[in-house]
């Protein structure tokens, strides 16, 4: 028997970005734009087009085009059961619009909304709760691809490690041992200089400037169902034709690195 999914969950938020209209569905509406500031993506331009974003190795998030209005609106729903391994007669898609608004001065307005059905289970408002924190700092990455890097290509590089404590502990050890200063603070971090762009709740954003340009974000969160774990990672978005055979070496290393972080029990 099918659930009735009659509880609503909304999210809502908006965010001004540099750059033209053309230059911000580019970033927002392509699978070379979208993973240059997010996640992996694959996406066939068009209503009615499939898109997947890569969560890791053999894990993903699939969905469809609903919406294609370039450059000015983009909409899609992504299979909100499917990614939290739940029955699918349990919740009704996830569903995200995406208006992008042209401002005075040569910037935009990107005016975000989620929004799905479900029961009302408690793991329910726990997730939509988290939705947010989640995603949000994407956002100042995306204001950073079109204030620096609008248009180009780049290569991910990203790297995880669980460790004993909660996520506060983990951050904490992270931001230390990388050295992490205050917002427009100069960094070197293993050997690649730049600058902090922005340092939020577990998680800082740099932009690299060498060996190869690019954005670096670092972050900690909770792992898993409260195990006792949490993680602390990296992920990168280089824009150079260095950018693969620097990722085939540091990838690793970082891996390496991010494993024999020493955190305070």
């Amino acid at each position: 028997m099918s659930t009735t999914t009659d509880v609503p969950y909304r999210l809502e938020f908006s965010v001004e970005v540099p750059g033209t209209p053309e230059q911000v569905w580019q970033a927002i509406a392509t699978a070379q734009g979208m993973s240059a500031w997010f996640l992996p993506t694959e996406i066939e331009e068009h209503e009615g087009g499939s898109l997947r974003f890569s969560m890791g190795p053999e894990m993903g998030s699939d969905g469809r085009v609903t919406g294609w209005d370039p450059p000015r609106r983009l909409a899609y729903d992504e299979d909100w059961a499917a990614l939290m391994g739940k029955d699918p007669d349990a919740l009704s898609p996830l569903t995200s619009e995406f208006l992008v608004e042209a401002q005075s001065g040569g910037t935009c307005i990107v005016r975000v909304t989620s929004s799905g059905f479900g029961t009302g289970a408690a793991w329910e408002s726990e997730w939509w709760d988290s939705l947010g924190p989640n995603w949000m700092p994407f956002f100042d990455n995306l204001r950073l691809y079109l204030a620096h890097f609008p248009g180009q290509e780049a290569r991910q590089l990203e790297a995880t490690a669980s460790h004993p404590g909660d996520a506060e502990t983990v951050w904490s050890a992270l931001h230390d041992a990388l050295g992490l200063g205050d917002e427009g603070a100069a960094i070197e971090v293993r050997g690649a200089t730049g600058t902090v762009e922005r340092v939020g709740e577990r998680q800082a954003l740099v932009r690299l400037t060498s060996p190869v340009p690019g954005m670096l974000s670092v972050f900690a969160h909770a792992y898993g169902d409260g195990d006792g774990t949490a993680t602390a990672g990296v992920r990168g978005y280089l824009f150079s034709a260095d950018a693969a055979d620097y990722v085939r070496r540091e990838e690793p290393a970082w891996q390496t690195w991010l494993q024999g972080l020493a955190v305070p029990a």
